[in-house]
């Protein structure tokens, strides 16, 4: 094929970082501890990882993984880029990640191993269409032409009836809300299953659509076996729904590249567990590198997070994750970033002052449910904080002439403007 993936690693080890690397390249492409009879120069010139650059870097300071190998003292830490023959693989998202993560991770050799970055061949966009709706199909399901996106999740996140459900669905549509989502913890519980979901949300929503001629795209979670996958969108989509919902890392790539091949609405793409993958600064997966894999397997919309998260990652972080995944993939793959986790209105004009568009799909759970006037000056609030930042009106301005957003920067404040 001619045609090559270049793999980014933060490494830390005690060997001298040119072996290191060298270990690294042989383990995940030809080599193994000794070299072996058929492994001649000639397969290797074809098949085996290079190394192509390496650049080091102060040393972390943090404790070296279990079981690695070498006197501490030593230790020292690099930016590690392999190049890998794409004829090892092919265009397949689960082989490409058997040859780039793979049994890296459990090299005694390395005490710090992280893939941070990845840069993919043409051969990917021929086989993986990505996402058929992105932004552009959102916005128009939705009605949403300009302006950010503002959505909510359902909270609480389990244990409303389906009765209740489609009342507070009702409540949110009259609020003029753009996107509502399941929780990832909401799957097909026998409290309240996807298929009645779905019978008492649908008819709600409709309604909603026959008075107003918007619809509010609401997200069903149909997380499941990969076999349920193709069911459960066509019980969404047989009942006028406009967005399904899969938790990626729970089915899998190769589970999302399917449902996107079945796929007639957007796919709305959760992160669930994605701190097991990368949270650790000495192992694991990078959101750079993750985000272009779960684009290729077809997700519209992607999480990222947003500031100021209730979770572990910086604003810092964060806002690396919103560019990457704005960041045009082999030349499109215009897939959504959904910002998420402690979102509320007083932190719209810092996040755009940071990220300067509005192609953003901004979920506030508690900053909706919890706003002391209702869900429905929740909303109020985040639409009038976007589109004041947006227009340059400054928070204290746009709050004076706004009670819902003063009630709620006199609730959830400090705000950060």
């Amino acid at each position: 094929m001619n045609q090559v993936v270049r793999a980014t690693y933060l490494i830390e080890t005690s060997l001298p970082l040119e072996r290191a690397a060298e270990v690294l390249a042989g383990e995940q492409s030809t080599g193994t501890f000794i070299r072996v009879a058929r492994e001649t120069d000639d397969l290797r010139a074809r098949f085996a990882a290079q190394v192509e650059r390496i650049e080091e870097l102060p040393p972390s300071g943090l404790s070296p993984l279990p079981g690695s190998v070498g006197d501490p003292a030593d230790r020292r830490r690099a930016r590690v880029t392999l190049r890998f023959p794409l004829d090892n693989f092919g265009p397949s998202l689960p082989n490409l990640l058997a040859a780039v993560a793979g049994n890296l991770f459990e090299l005694k050799e390395l005490a710090a191993i992280k893939l941070v970055d990845l840069e993919l061949p043409a051969a990917f966009a021929e086989r993986y269409p990505g996402p058929a709706f992105g932004v552009e199909g959102t916005r128009r399901l939705m009605s949403r032409p300009e302006g950010a996106m503002v959505g909510t999740i359902v909270k609480p996140s389990i244990g409303l009836p389906p009765q209740e459900l489609a009342e507070l669905v009702g409540q949110l549509a009259e609020a003029g809300v753009d996107f509502i989502k399941d929780d990832e913890l909401q799957g097909n519980g026998p409290h309240a299953p996807l298929a009645e979901r779905v019978r008492a949300v649908m008819p709600v929503l409709l309604r909603h659509a026959d008075r107003t001629g918007t619809m509010p795209m609401y997200a069903f979670n149909i997380t499941d076996d990969i076999g349920r996958l193709e069911a459960n969108h066509d019980l969404v989509v047989g009942a006028g729904g406009t967005c399904v919902m899969a938790c990626i890392n729970l089915v899998g790539l190769a589970g999302v590249e399917f449902l996107r091949r079945h796929a007639e609405v957007p796919i709305h793409g959760h992160r669930a567990m994605f701190g097991a993958i990368n949270r650790s600064a000495q192992v694991g997966i990078g959101f750079r590198a993750w985000q272009q894999l779960a684009r290729l397997s077809g997700v519209d919309h992607l999480h990222t997070n947003g500031i100021s998260n209730k979770f572990f990652e910086s604003d810092e972080e964060v806002l690396d994750s919103i560019a990457a995944v704005r960041q045009p993939l082999l030349g499109g793959y215009p897939t959504v970033p959904v910002l998420s986790s402690g979102q509320w209105a007083g932190l719209a004009h810092a996040t755009y002052r940071a990220i300067a568009t509005t192609d953003v799909l901004v979920l506030a759970g508690g900053g909706i449910h919890g706003h002391p006037d209702g869900p429905a000056a929740g909303v109020a609030s985040m639409r009038e904080a976007w589109a004041a930042a947006e227009a340059g009106v400054p928070l204290a301005t746009a709050a004076a002439s706004s009670p819902a957003l003063q009630h709620a920067i006199d609730t959830f404040g400090p705000a950060r403007d």
